[in-house]
């Protein structure tokens, strides 16, 4: 029997009949390497096509793409819900899962977080893990009432699930007016936990919008804040609190004179900078941070990945696979 015949046997006996490898080899006589051999110089000469057809192959066509076109490090897409309620359960459920990866294999020292919803479910699904050696820190103020989303509530989960330390930046989202803010980030304890906020080894956060969906703008802003104002400044979202153009730019606008957050340039000394968001009312202000290069690795959905790069509709989630 040639060469090529016994590819095409195993080839058969393993893709369509589902034979093991094992059970191949003893069948054809030959040994398990032998038929590993085989497997694969079928699958390399074309003799063998493995073809997905599965929104989830599209998926990772989608993620290389936004890797090439925003020189990103990593990328998960998800699979856009039917009901856009379970947005932030989906991303969440996949941003747990890559964070558990990237402390596995990198060992942080330190982790710094957000708040919202995503983050709160990104928690909620992370398995428990023994890490005393970390420091969660907060890197933003929070809300000045209790919510579940809130960044010390955010903040305290993390460390609990990984039995880690807890670092609170306990300070409001925004100060009253502009001198207010610069009185207490002038204070030595706050130069120091915003300091320590970006000298973490992974960040997590997710972006809001400024539409009547986000949640910045139900329960963070200042009493009397003209969303009008920012929209008309140029914003289309926040990153940290602070209000971003469409290029990813700090707006002129009184609330990024207010908030208490680290700098973006200092953000950017981050190692790993993770942005977990999606929907169509945060597609505007992932492009801004994208196109800023604020982020080394985005978890969001098919949809929002396909109007990222420019496209019209979602493609053929019919892919050749060499493996």
């Amino acid at each position: 029997m040639s060469n090529q015949q016994l590819m095409v046997r195993a080839s058969w006996l393993y893709h369509v009949e589902g034979l093991t490898q094992a059970q191949i080899a003893e069948r054809m006589l030959l040994t398990r390497r032998r038929v590993n051999e085989l497997l694969a110089a079928a699958l390399d000469q074309g003799i063998v096509r493995i073809s997905f057809n599965s929104p989830l192959a599209e998926n990772v066509e989608l993620e290389a793409e936004l890797r090439n076109r925003f020189g990103l490090r990593d990328v998960v897409i998800v699979p856009t819900p039917v009901d856009k309620t379970q947005m932030p359960v989906v991303i969440g459920r996949a941003a747990a899962m890559f964070l558990e990866r990237l402390i596995q294999a990198s060992e942080p020292s330190s982790l710094g977080v957000g708040w919202g919803a995503t983050l709160r479910e990104t928690v909620q699904h992370m398995a428990p893990a023994n890490a005393p050696g970390i420091k969660v820190r907060s890197m933003m103020g929070g809300l000045t009432r209790g919510s579940e989303i809130n960044t010390f509530e955010i903040v305290r989960r993390f460390a609990k699930v990984l039995n880690a330390q807890c670092h609170y930046l306990a300070a409001p989202i925004y100060a009253d007016d502009p001198g207010s803010r610069d009185t207490i980030v002038a204070q030595t304890v706050f130069q120091s936990l915003l300091r320590e906020a970006t000298a973490v080894d992974i960040s997590i956060l997710s972006v809001g919008d400024v539409s009547s969906e986000s949640l910045q703008v139900r329960y963070g802003l200042p009493t009397g804040t003209d969303i009008g104002e920012l929209t008309e400044a140029g914003a289309v979202g926040d990153l940290l609190g602070r209000y971003l153009d469409a290029e990813g730019r700090e707006i002129d606008h009184r609330l990024n004179r207010q908030v208490i957050s680290p700098e973006l340039i200092d953000y950017r000394r981050v190692p790993n900078r993770l942005l977990a968001s999606g929907g169509d009312h945060k597609r505007k202000i992932l492009s801004a941070c994208l196109t800023a290069g604020l982020a080394t690795a985005i978890i969001t959905d098919a949809d929002s990945a396909v109007w990222l790069l420019g496209k019209q509709g979602p493609k053929s989630a019919s892919v050749a696979r060499d493996d």
